[in-house]
């Protein structure tokens, strides 16, 4: 079971964690933990800690903090700081986990401070009760101007005085106001967590309006006594240690907070000042003809239209904002393995790269990271979203705003791309969508390497933190710009964003159903292990901007495909997508009840037999009840009929919008899809032919769905699910003189119709496919250049959609022939000549002959009828 964050957005947070486990009798956590928790408490934590209680609500992490310290020595906690409210909130929080209390010495108190806990840094002191506080506290400390703890230190030293000893410091962060599940008032941003170490009335401020918004953070320990023993002088192991902890407590609330943030202006100096800009600077007045000053107006203006000016006030407030919208429009909001990425977080650049599908993708992604304790990504965004006050906005929010064309101006890429640079050199988070736009068919568009290719060149720059990729997958149930798309696909002009367009649509917004929505976190990609793979003559060291090695592109390339397989390895099956895989395969987009819901439980049954990857999510309801939801948010409309309802899709325009969902899913039955389609217009098939057919086509089908798997690894699933396809009884195997012999039922029976179901999606992969090799076969080899052929292929595709059945959007998409014609020529079944001619010999004859198997004699012609030969300008 993955783990998984459910935000139902109906009670304004996300639902409580369980509690942590009860520790069971004779554990020795449980036994240490209760000899110091038995020891009384003293009498101000009682007295300041039930004052405070009602104020403070902790999120403590991680849910078992137990495993944090699984065996019996014992525990020192190391704060950042000190402070009254931080020695409470951490005795509460280990009381509740079940941990030793902070405020309980350890045997002969080694720590000298009546206490288990100590801290880095302090707060000033200052004035009479607050000093009597401290003496009350047992947070003394007079020598304030020494930059090391002395408490740190005695502890070293009682373990090099006493060699049984041996402490385990478990380093604990505290963040008031930095829980995401509530948030309440405006006033509250103002006293949220950030960079600054406040004094004691601000922090007093936060803890009454964020104090229900703690978080508690418990880390993985130090063993103390492997430190002592390294034999170093006493003065250098403490530096050391403190070194240490210092770092990790500034990895951690730089993953919690964001980073310690510069101005927007002090940002774009830097830039401005980078010798590459400076550069391009003088090189831009010399074509200008024009002194230098006006050159780096023009960069300034450049620097300033991309700069975001993220503000954590803002985010903070979008989020109180986005709640009741989040509650209004959607179901819930489900997320899976974002604990995974909270392990790896700390200590690397995170790139979030998710798929593009909807302009919510952002706003939800930053949403909830935001709430769960992780710091939102500054966002390339498009121009086109620079809109007045939205465009404010939302750069207040971290977007960075991306010209969609760079083309015919070097000063303005070289001002992005060393803004880009700077980001990555900082530490901050980034997002953007290597797909360069919003998917208008439902499938992953093929990569643009432009922002990976700018932030390995800022790491191969200066490769001082390491870069981790972050694949997101983002499945929704309805889209708030389904209409759009289908006007887009049927050839309308897509629309130009605008404020008016923005503030009208919102009212249709707010009283839409959109259903739930997923999101998946992949797994991530280490740019070091893509780098060790590809660029083994990468020696680590800065790999000046000027310089192009031949491994990059290659490296570009294998990092954006592994990004996109990714994101399809974290897919979600939710219910509007088994609807659309079963009722778009039937010629009238309808089936009866049983009918559908047998295909769904098939679906899901087969999805449950061989899974894709360890981190897809499948919905966990049943036919019936995914039937009910698609009637629920107006997807399929019912029936009814004396002899048993019929489920259909209401209208052509309906169809096409849930060929999206079914798209979205199609990698996912690539499997089962190609057996089926081998029984389509075969009654009798050699099990060796059906995968040795599936292997030849497969580099096509890897190509266009980014399928994780090498040729081999694809015929192994090929022969294992058919073994799942003959205990399901869709097929039959028998023996003949060649081998095993695969049979389908005779007639319309309902195996049949099931196996023509699960064909039926990729069915219009294989026609195209076979439009292009026909075209080809037709005006002969050295004839057709490359665009040329994608051009005959496209009207052809339109044609055939024109004259017989509509077909889906992307049949005649140019990008997929594009695709196509490309894998041709790397597989060297076509080849240019001289003059870009494509050339070719019998080898794509044999394959269009393999392609007769797949599709019937009737297709066949049509697609061989439409295909038109080449005029010559």
């Amino acid at each position: 079971m993955p783990d998984q964050t459910q935000f139902t957005f109906s009670d304004g947070g996300s639902q409580p964690s369980a509690p942590p486990p009860s520790p069971k009798p004779g554990d020795e956590v449980t036994v240490r933990a209760a000899s110091r928790l038995g020891r009384k408490r003293p009498l101000w934590a009682k007295i300041f800690g039930r004052l405070m209680a009602p104020w403070v609500e902790l999120k403590i992490e991680p849910d078992d903090v137990l495993s944090v310290s699984p065996d019996h020595r014992p525990i020192v906690y190391v704060l950042e700081d000190y402070g009254m409210s931080n020695a409470l909130i951490l005795e509460r929080a280990a009381r509740e986990s079940g941990m030793p209390s902070p405020l309980v010495p350890l045997p002969h108190d080694p720590v000298g401070r009546k206490r288990a806990y100590l801290a880095l840094s302090r707060r000033n002191i200052g004035g009479t009760l607050e000093r009597a506080m401290e003496i009350a506290t047992g947070n003394e400390h007079p020598k304030h101007g020494k930059n090391r703890s002395e408490s740190l230190a005695r502890l070293i030293a009682a373990h090099r005085a006493d060699p049984t000893l041996d402490v385990l410091l478990v380093p604990v962060s505290i963040y008031v106001g930095r829980a995401p599940e509530k948030q309440k008032g405006w006033f509250s941003v103002l006293f949220s967590e950030n960079w600054q170490l406040v004094g004691r009335f601000r922090r007093f401020l936060s803890l009454l309006l964020n104090g229900r918004d703690t978080l508690v953070r418990f880390s993985p320990p130090i063993e103390l006594r492997t430190i002592a023993d390294e034999g170093l002088p006493e003065a250098q192991t403490v530096r050391k240690l403190s070194r240490v902890l210092r770092t990790h407590f500034n990895r951690v609330r730089a993953a919690v907070v964001g980073p310690d943030l510069s101005t927007r202006r002090l940002l774009i100096d830097n830039v401005l000042s980078a010798p590459d800009v400076r550069s391009a600077i003088e090189d831009q007045a010399r074509r200008d003809g024009s002194k230098v000053g006006e050159a780096w107006k023009k960069a300034h203006a450049y620097a300033w239209e991309i700069a975001s000016d993220y503000s954590h006030t803002v985010v903070r407030s979008a989020s109180l904002i986005l709640q009741p919208v989040w509650s209004r429009i959607y179901r819930g909001l489900l997320v899976h393995h974002l604990e995974k990425l909270k392990a790896v977080a700390p200590g690397n650049e995170i790139i979030y790269v998710p798929c593009h599908r909807s302009h919510m993708d952002y706003l939800l992604i930053s949403y909830l990271l935001f709430r769960e304790g992780i710091v939102p990504p500054h966002i390339a965004a498009g121009i086109n979203l620079n809109l007045p006050v939205v465009g404010t906005i939302l750069r207040k929010g971290g977007a960075f705003f991306i010209r969609r064309s760079f083309r015919g101006n070097a000063l303005y890429s070289d001002v992005f791309n060393e803004y880009v640079a700077q980001l990555v050199a900082g530490g901050y988070p980034i997002e953007y969508f290597i797909e360069g736009g919003r998917s208008r068919t439902g499938r992953l568009l093929q990569p643009k390497g432009g922002m990976i290719s700018m932030t390995v060149r800022a790491y191969l720059r200066a490769p001082v933190r390491p870069v981790l990729f972050q694949p997101v997958y983002i499945g929704y149930e309805k889209l708030m710009e389904g209409n759009s798309y289908k006007d887009e696909l049927s050839g309308k002009s897509k629309q130009k964003e605008s404020i008016f367009g923005l503030i009208s649509g919102i009212p249709k917004v707010l009283r839409s159903n959109y259903g739930q929505v997923v999101v998946n976190f992949g797994e991530p990609i280490r740019l070091n292990d893509v780098l060790a793979e590809h660029a083994k003559d990468w020696d680590g060291k800065p790999v000046a901007e000027s310089d192009r090695p031949d491994w990059l592109s290659t490296t570009i390339a294998e990092l954006s495909n592994q990004v996109m397989i990714n994101i399809n390895r974290a897919a979600d099956v939710n219910p509007i997508n088994l609807l659309a895989l079963a009722l778009l395969s039937t010629p009238k987009n309808s089936m009866s009840e049983t009918d559908l819901i047998d295909q769904i439980r098939l679906s899901q049954r087969l999805l449950q037999e061989l899974p894709y990857s360890d981190r897809i999510t499948v919905t966990p309801h049943t036919p019936e009840q995914i039937i009910a939801h698609g009637e629920e948010i107006n997807v399929i409309v019912r029936v009814k009929h004396p002899l048993g309802d019929v489920l259909r899709i209401e209208d052509a325009d309906k169809a096409i919008q849930l060929t999206y969902f079914r798209n979205n899913v199609l990698h996912l039955f690539t499997t089962v899809a190609w057996i089926a389609s081998c029984f389509h217009h075969n009654r009798r098939l050699a099990r060796a032919t059906a995968v040795r057919l599936g292997k030849s086509m497969y580099p096509f089908l890897q190509q266009e769905l980014f399928l994780p798997w090498t040729d081999e690894e694809f015929g192994e699933r090929l022969e294992r699910f058919l073994e799942v396809f003959i205990r399901e009884g869709l097929l039959e195997q028998g023996e003949s003189e060649n081998g095993p012999v695969l049979y389908r039922g005779v007639g319309e029976s309902d195996e049949v119709f099931r196996l023509r179901a699960l064909g039926h999606p990729l069915q219009q992969a294989f026609e195209r496919y076979y439009i292009a090799i026909s075209i080809l076969a037709k005006n002969g080899p050295g004839t057709l250049t490359a665009t040329q052929l994608e051009s005959l292929c496209h009207l052809a595709a339109q044609r055939l959609s024109l004259l017989y059945s509509p077909a889906a959007p992307e049949f005649f998409d140019k990008s997929l022939f594009r695709g196509f014609i490309q894998k041709l020529r790397e597989m060297r079944l076509v080849w240019p000549d001289d003059q870009s001619r494509l050339l070719f010999d019998d080898r794509l004859k044999t394959w269009a002959k393999d392609a007769k198997v797949i599709l019937g004699r009737e297709m066949r012609h049509a697609l061989e009828k439409v295909s038109p030969e080449h005029v010559a300008e």
